[in-house]
């Protein structure tokens, strides 16, 4: 009974067409929680650095010094976590797909929020709370 059972789903696999779509040239479906693709507004980012550290797969790159973030889109797994954990709303998920690439793609963006300077903390008086 076994052969005719694995007969009869081979014989449906070789006459049907292939279970996946043949991406780009047939479009993707997508859904209402559709994750396609992280864009970064750099107009809004505080370079506070916790996309970076909540990303799974170390796709994003902050480097306070030198003002650049940058995403490796060939690293990135649209898993969204970079986006819930920001807190100025520079990130964002797309429901439109990345289109698909052979050569790594890495975009780096200039940041131009400078943070500011902490104020300089005032020195003690001398004698202040002192008995004399």
């Amino acid at each position: 009974m076994g052969i005719f059972q694995m007969t009869k789903t081979v014989l449906r696999n070789l006459s049907g067409g292939p279970a996946t779509r043949r991406y780009p040239a047939v479009a993707a479906r997508k859904g209402p929680i559709t994750r396609g693709h992280v864009v970064f507004n750099p107009a809004t980012c505080r370079s506070c650095g916790i996309c970076s550290r909540r990303c799974p797969s170390g796709a994003i790159n902050l480097d306070k010094e030198a003002n650049f973030w940058e995403i490796d889109r060939m690293r990135c797994i649209a898993c969204g976590e970079c986006v819930e954990g920001c807190q100025f709303d520079s990130l964002t998920m797309e429901q439109e797909y990345f289109p698909p690439v052979v050569d790594r793609v890495v975009e780096r963006y200039h940041i131009t929020y400078v943070k500011p300077e902490k104020p300089a903390k005032k020195p003690k008086e001398e004698g202040a709370g002192e008995n004399a």
